[in-house]
């Protein structure tokens, strides 16, 4: 009942965080106006920033920051590990360096299901990586190691692609997707992400159990009856169709999936299967009121959204981080 209300709550919070949205930006609009330009009436102008521009830039964060919410406590839940998210394990990262690299080569202009394709790719080969680096080894040290080799390598090569860029144009999407935004996304583009992170959203909800039964231990829940190698290839193959489908949209950002599924975790009594949706919609919220917060910021030119996650999101990966370790310590 309690997980069910949380859920209710967040949902309510994630639909009035994308009204303000509509409303809010270089020039503010009235609630009439916004509810006007949404059923298809008031001025031309109102319609176009509202439908074209607002909204989908609104519905572009959300659903961003509900599938990095949703993998990173999908991820946790598999690895039992808090600091697991797709951007701290490389993941994001080397979705954005396939994006980077169809962008650089101009395979986008082939067909638009290149790009998404290309870092849903790239998603699930690290994340193949990070679950085969799971298996191997118990330390955490080593998995974080890991996933910090991989976000290096995919950073040097996108490090490289940028100094290789032919023209300033190619230049210029490239940096967009290293940084990480939402400006300038249309429904189209979202509607191209969306089968993908819809149907890895579908798979890591119902191989929820078996992150429940992990939390007893791998021996235990195999003695459950739960496959263990099912449950590693189902949640990778999850969580990398969402990472990908969100890199597409929305390029590199990290720490959303790992500050959203640690808020929520005291909140469902730390069960990894209960966390994945209000996970999802608090990351949605998060991104959403991010991106407002981009948009109001009076600089002369629009701070990326990444970045403004990153600088809310490591100092808090930093605190979790010491605060796992000083509860290893007194354990």
């Amino acid at each position: 009942m309690w997980a069910r209300s949380l859920n209710l709550g967040l949902g309510l919070i994630a639909l009035h965080s994308i009204f303000v949205a509509c409303i809010l930006g270089s020039t503010p609009l009235g609630v009439s106006d916004v509810l006007s330009a949404l059923v298809g009436r008031g001025e031309i102008g109102d319609q176009i920033v509202v439908t074209q521009i607002r909204l989908p830039r609104a519905l572009a964060a959300l659903l961003v920051g509900a599938a990095l919410g949703i993998s990173g406590a999908a991820l946790q839940g598999l690895l039992r590990n808090p600091l697991a998210e797709p951007g701290v394990l490389g993941v994001s990262a080397s979705a954005s360096l396939a994006a980077t690299v169809c962008i650089y080569y101009g395979l986008t202009t082939v067909s638009p299901w290149v790009m998404p394709l290309a870092a849903i790719l790239g998603a699930l080969v690290a994340t193949a990586v990070i679950a085969l680096a799971a298996i191997k080894t118990r330390s955490v040290v080593t998995l974080i190691l890991v996933g910090v080799g991989l976000s290096s390598f995919a950073g040097a090569i996108m490090s490289l692609l940028l100094n290789l860029s032919p023209n300033p144009f190619s230049l210029a999407d490239m940096i967009n997707w290293s940084l990480g935004t939402v400006a300038n996304r249309s429904l189209e583009d979202i509607g191209l992400a969306a089968p993908f992170l819809i149907l890895g959203g579908a798979i890591l909800w119902f191989s929820r159990r078996g992150l429940s039964a992990l939390t007893l231990g791998e021996e235990a829940a195999s003695g459950l009856g739960l496959d263990l190698k099912r449950q590693r290839i189902w949640v990778v193959l999850g969580a990398g169709l969402a990472t990908g489908a969100a890199v597409s949209i929305a390029g590199a950002i990290g720490f959303v999936g790992i500050v959203a599924p640690h808020i929520v975790r005291p909140l469902v009594r730390h069960d990894p299967a209960a966390s994945l949706l209000p996970s999802a919609l608090l990351g949605g919220v998060f991104l959403v009121l991010a991106d407002i917060g981009v948009r109001l910021i009076p600089t002369q030119t629009e701070l990326k959204l990444g970045v403004v996650a990153a600088i809310i999101g490591a100092p808090a990966f930093i605190w979790i981080a010491i605060g796992q370790q000083t509860g290893s310590r007194e354990s």
